[in-house]
């Protein structure tokens, strides 16, 4: 799971936070070529002390919430108990594993297919894609902004789906054939998706049906990541995703269908997400929080590594157009739930500026 949906527009002329300075520079090798190469992770790789994130071996499994989206769209009946569900899974959790969404088996089988097919590709092949200096689209891995930063243990392919004019399939593999195609598909199936939960979520809070929608705008933005991460020599030193949580209004994922790794922080503690085979992962990110007020939250969520197995995923991240201010919804602040954010546009400007540096930016908007 990960950060944002802004454009690569956005991200090139992201500037730093205030007085912190940026280093941009790329990464010489991919995670793949470290594995490949053998030995032990460099040390930019690698967590020192408990307080960094290292991961725990023993973080328990949980049954995160399960939501129906079919019972979202059916009976009275059923309508009000999913709803109730979901209100609790997002103020409680701010996530959930989604079934019965109508994306077929067989579809997010080739979701998987062609992405396992791009990472296994030779690494000249690959690199045709590589992404530009303080850029986030296209392949690579973390850019540096620091000589402390502690860097993920992943491989990534990011591209640009939504708004159609800001696409770049420049960076889109030709190899394998129908990657493109399979990747607008999906991102049409989740268009659909994310209209449905928006509004479940304003139904569940008794608030207008659009309320949500109209906050995204008409130029939502989506970007879809491929991710890989490599078997790892030091699980219990190194990460795949450093801790975080995401820019987005709303994120999906798509788990490896074998592979756990993903793990959410409720409570102070670390719990692992089970996998459940044609499931959609669904979390909020700050941005749905800042329009609920807080009512949903933004979880904090990382990635731990293998030391035997690969593990892909791919994410999709929904966010308001950049353009747009977005806020507290009105009715959701009153004198016993006072305003808590700020207005905000363009939210994930310097998102990453702050996540490689282990801060939240959702803070810098808080009253």
């Amino acid at each position: 799971m990960y950060i944002m949906a802004a454009s690569s527009r956005d991200m090139a002329e992201s500037p730093p936070p205030p007085n912190k300075a940026t280093k941009v520079e790329l990464l010489s090798k991919s995670v793949q070529e470290l594995v490949i190469n053998g030995g032990q992770p460099p040390d930019n790789y690698v967590y020192k002390n408990s307080t960094g994130g290292v991961p725990d071996v023993h973080t328990p499994l949980n049954e995160i919430p399960v939501i129906d989206l079919g019972n979202l769209k059916s009976s009275a009946t059923t309508v009000e108990e999913e709803l109730e569900k979901l209100r609790s899974a997002l103020s409680s959790w701010g996530c959930f594993q989604a079934i019965n969404h109508g994306i077929t088996s067989s579809f997010l089988d080739k979701v998987h297919e062609v992405t396992k097919h791009f990472f296994s590709l030779p690494m000249d092949e690959k690199r045709k894609y590589s992404r530009e200096a303080n850029n986030i689209e296209g392949y690579g891995n973390d850019i540096i902004f620091s000589d402390h930063q502690i860097l993920d243990w992943t491989d990534r392919l990011y591209l640009m789906v939504n708004p159609e004019d800001q696409r770049k399939f420049t960076f889109c593999p030709d190899n394998p054939t129908d990657f493109r195609d399979i990747l607008l598909k999906y991102s049409m199936e989740l268009s659909l998706i994310t209209e449905v939960i928006l509004k479940a979520m304003a139904k569940s809070l008794n608030l207008e049906d659009n309320c949500f929608l109209e906050q995204m705008g008409e130029r939502s933005t989506m970007f879809a990541r491929f991710n890989l991460y490599p078997p790892c020599p030091r699980p219990d030193l190194v990460l795949g995703l450093k801790p975080h949580a995401d820019g987005s209004a709303i994120t999906f994922v798509l788990q490896d269908k074998e592979v756990e790794g993903l793990q959410f922080l409720k409570d102070n503690q670390w719990i692992r997400v089970p996998v459940i085979p044609q499931a959609l992962l669904i979390n909020i990110g700050d941005q749905a929080e800042i329009m609920s007020n807080g009512i949903f939250k933004s979880p904090v969520h990382r990635v731990v590594t293998n030391s035997e197995r690969e593990r892909i995923s791919v994410a999709v991240f929904c966010s308001p157009d950049s353009d747009k201010e977005i806020e507290p919804i009105g009715r959701l602040v009153n004198d016993s739930r006072p305003r808590l954010y700020k207005k905000v546009k363009n939210y994930v400007d310097t998102y990453f500026q702050y996540y490689q540096q282990g801060k939240r930016p959702i803070d810098a908007v808080r009253y």
